[in-house]
């Protein structure tokens, strides 16, 4: 493990470099590959920032959905796997129905956008402020 600088440290610093002094200089594709390459390194940095949260989120949310008294794996790729799992168990279940009313429909549903707005939080965090944005406005 290094001290300094740290990956949030080198990432951010390459992707300001990229949209202040490459885009700037550049001309058609070129630019819009600059552009890419930018939010990319945003991307990578949020989700190095939010997965392991994000993964035990969605990991505990899916458990009580399908009354799993299972303990959340502690290495990461073991986690991503149960997540799928119980994901495709979780599907199952919908597409058998059981998810077409009641309190379960409610809470696969809840589940469904929380897992959705952790997916934008990473990829594009601009369209939940907006959503959030249209939420406030609307009340």
């Amino acid at each position: 493990m290094q001290d300094r600088p740290t990956y949030t440290e080198l990432l951010d610093a390459v992707r300001h470099f990229l949209e202040t002094d490459v885009v700037p200089r550049l001309e058609g594709p070129k630019k819009f590959h600059a552009r890419v390459a930018a939010n990319v390194l945003a991307i990578v940095e949020r989700e190095l920032k939010l997965e392991d949260t994000q993964l035990r989120a969605e990991y505990t949310r899916l458990a009580q959905l399908l009354d799993s008294s299972q303990p959340a794996p502690v290495e990461r790729e073991a986690l991503r796997t149960a997540i799928t799992t119980a994901t495709k168990d979780l599907c199952a279940r919908i597409a058998a129905g059981q998810a077409d009313e009641g309190t379960w429909r409610a809470a696969v549903l809840t589940h469904a956008r929380e897992t959705v707005r952790e997916k934008l939080a990473v990829a594009n965090p601009r369209l939940l402020e907006a959503d959030d944005k249209l939420k406030s406005t609307s009340r």
